[in-house]
Parts: structure tokens; sequence; C-alpha cells
């Protein structure tokens, strides 16, 4: 099939999850500007590429499929997830389910969610939109499933500002993890194959989160802080107090002054020289990636004192690059006792799909490129990225291994006419 066929027909299939025909040409138009090149991917110079003879006609058609239509964003996602995972899966098992969150910088502050926050793309706190999402991923690709706006507390809380933006009546104030959470939850109540739940110190470091997905019935490599408290192999809290002859018996687990977590980092300069050993996990584009690596049966610390049994012993990854001063990276995992080391990395390590997922996203599609400011167009301009990516990833999941065709380049490009200028720009000399 060519690519223009297998364009219409992945078309045809998210089309049903629109309810109206008459989204299928704008839903076709949207994709097909996000994915042909161009240097900006808002609405304007998107309706120039794909109809170049008449854009003011095209762009009132496909601003209005972004920011005003009532389609839902659950339904696109779950048609690209039917037409990609199949072909992900061709390639091998979905190992992992990837949480992660992704900032957009913003000058003004009038846009769903803009808020003084760290952002991940600036490195800082800055001015800007985050939002968390949910990959789907084994070492031949991966996938956004899910994908959702953080509204910071004084969003959530601002009656007027909601209105403005239209925030829906059920959306209230939900931290990132409990985001991520409720997105994991909702992919595993929908089948997709379950993979191991990896995430940054962000999430893993928060004891309700990794408590949550063990809840869901998943297992998890997830970053942790260097301060996150452990308890060293062969400790733990002590046991309730002894009973007293009246009142009720004692339940909660004790410490004493010998009897103390520790932190990631002082378990690890605790361990041996003998315990890091180096540790390769896949080829990179400069070689094969390697570094030492030390393993141990911990269990987490945090407010035991509040439990009446201690939690279940699981793993502590450690990377410790030769020649460094400190260890680098911090995980705690899940994942069964018996699993070798080297697999352990590797499935640690799986999360730098997620950066090429967002790197592409944003550098090619166009995913924060939307200039409006309400809440539908954000999620919809966002679902229309991931349905881009995903057409994307499919043709090169059906493609043999180290083909280097330019999908984009295979579509057809309309020729703009001469006379065409965007709004604003200065006229022709």
């Amino acid at each position: 099939m060519d690519l223009e066929n297998q364009f219409a027909e992945y078309i045809g299939m998210l089309a049903l999850s629109l309810r109206h025909a008459d989204r299928v040409a704008p839903l076709a138009d949207y994709c097909r500007g996000l994915i042909l090149p161009g240097d900006r991917k808002s609405v304007e110079p998107m309706a120039a590429v794909v109809a170049p003879r008449e854009v003011s006609a095209k762009h009132q058609s496909l601003h209005h499929f972004v920011a005003q239509a009532d389609w839902s964003d659950e339904r696109l996602l779950a048609q690209v997830r039917a037409y990609v995972v199949p072909r992900l899966e061709a390639r091998g098992a979905i190992e992992a389910w990837i949480v992660d969150d992704t900032g957009y910088p913003k000058k003004g502050e009038h846009s769903v969610g803009v808020a003084r926050q760290y952002c991940g793309q600036l490195g800082k706190q800055e001015n800007c939109q985050v939002a968390v999402s949910v990959s789907v991923a084994n070492e031949a690709g991966s996938l956004p499933i899910a994908y959702r706006l953080y509204l910071p507390r004084e969003w959530a809380e601002d009656g007027r500002g909601r209105a403005k933006v239209a925030v829906p009546a059920e959306v209230s104030f939900a931290t990132k993890p409990a985001i991520a959470l409720g997105q994991l939850r909702v992919a595993k109540e929908a089948g997709v194959p379950a993979g191991v739940v990896l995430a940054d110190a962000a999430y893993g470091t928060e004891t309700a989160f990794r408590e949550g997905v063990n809840a869901l019935g998943l297992v998890y490599a997830v970053g942790i802080q260097s301060t996150t408290t452990l308890w060293a192999p062969g400790t733990g809290p002590l046991p309730p107090k002894a009973a007293s002859a009246s009142g009720r018996k004692p339940r909660l687990l004790r410490r004493d002054a010998k009897h103390q977590p520790l932190s990631a980092k002082a378990l690890a300069h605790r361990l041996p020289a003998s315990a890091y050993r180096a540790v390769a996990w896949r080829e990179g584009n400069k070689g094969l990636l390697r570094s030492r690596f030390a393993r141990v049966r911990v269990r987490a610390a945090h407010r035991d004192y509040w439990r009446a049994a201690a939690r279940p012993e699981e793993w502590l990854l450690i990377e410790w690059p030769t020649g460094e001063a400190e260890p680098s990276k911090y995980w705690l995992s899940s994942l069964p006792e018996t699993i070798a080391m080297r697999e352990l990395v590797r499935i640690a390590k799986l999360r730098w799909r997620i950066e090429r997922d967002f790197q592409e996203l944003k550098q090619e599609l166009g995913l924060g490129h939307y200039e409006g400011r309400n809440w539908r167009g954000f999620h919809h301009h966002a679902s229309l990225c991931i349905a881009a990516y995903g057409f994307l990833m499919a043709c090169r999941l059906g493609r043999r291994r180290g083909s280097k065709k330019n999908t984009a380049a295979l579509l057809q490009f309309p020729r703009r006419p001469n006379a065409w200028r965007p709004r604003g720009a200065a006229a022709a000399a």
C-alpha cells in the first residue's frame, strides 16, 4: 500500500471517534499539516500548507475543528492506540508504560494552566504550561496514549479564570502523580498490554505514587531522590510494643536510636567497591552505552512508624559512573527478585524513549505551537499531534530495519501560490 492510501486508511480509522462526517476532512488536513514540513504548526501556517489557494476558508475550518468542535480526545487517542500498538507488538512485547510531564514556556498569563512552575524544557522555574503523559514502549518504538494538562491550584480554584478558558466542571486540582495514576488506571481498564511503569524521581520519590501503582497490580522501576529513606539489607523497623495488661494492643512499628533507616545516598556509600560493576544496556549513537551499577534489596521507610507491617522488599538500583565523586541516579523497583542485573538496568533505562517522543512531537510536529487559550483547544491540538506521530511511528515500524526514507516527504505537498503571505507579513517588494 502506498503512503497516501495508508494515510487515508489511518484517517478513516481515526474518524470513527469523531461522530460527525463533516469532521473527517479537517482531521485529515490538520494531521497532514502537522506532518508536512513547516516552521510553525499553528492553524494559519498549516492552512497555507494544505490549502494554499483557499487559506482563509481552510483557516476557519481548522480553527473550528481544533478549538471549538466537541469531539473526544480520549476516543481519538484510543483509535491511534488501536492502530499503532499492534504494529509495535509485531516487533516485540510492550515492555514499559512511561510516565512523564513536559512543559511549554509561555510569555502571557491567560492561556489555560499557565503559571510560574518548573519547566523541564528550560530546566528551571518559568512561566509555562505543563502536561502529564503516559507512553507505551518497547525497544522498537513508543507511543503516547494519554495526555492531560496539569492545572495548578491557583487555576483550579479560580472560578472566573476557569470560565474564560472553559475548563470542564469535573476537572479539579490534582497533583501530577495523581493525574498519572488516573491515566494508568484508565489504560489498565482499557486492556492496554501491560508494561513496567517507568518514571523519574518527581514521581518515584512519592510513596503514594508507588503504592498506587502496586494497587493497580503493576510493577515499576522509578527514579528516587538521593534523600529517600530506606531500610538497608538485614535491617527494618522494630515490631509493635508488647501488649500491656490493659488497654489496646499496640499495632504500629517503631524505631529507636539503633534502628534507623538510611538515605539512598548513604546506603550507596556504605556498599563495598566490589558491589559495583560495569553494565551495558543498549547501543547508542556513539557506541555501546555503559556505566557502573550496584543493586541491593531494601524496604522503603517513609513514615512506616504509622504502619502495622513493614513494606515489602524491592530493588534499590544505583548508578555510579566511573570517575564520578557521587552516584548519579537511584531507582526503586518492584521487579522480581530473580531478575538479572543487566535486565534490571535495561528496563530502568528504557525511559529514554519518552525523550525521543517529545523531542519529535515538539520539534517536528509542533506540539507546543498551539496559539489558543482554552482547555479544549489545548488538548485537541495535542491529541492531533499524537495522532500524526502515531502515523509516522506506524510507517517506521512497517519499514525494513535500517531504512531512512522520509515519511513526511512522501505525502502530497500542495504548491503555495507565489502571491501568498501570512497575516501581518510585509507586502512584496
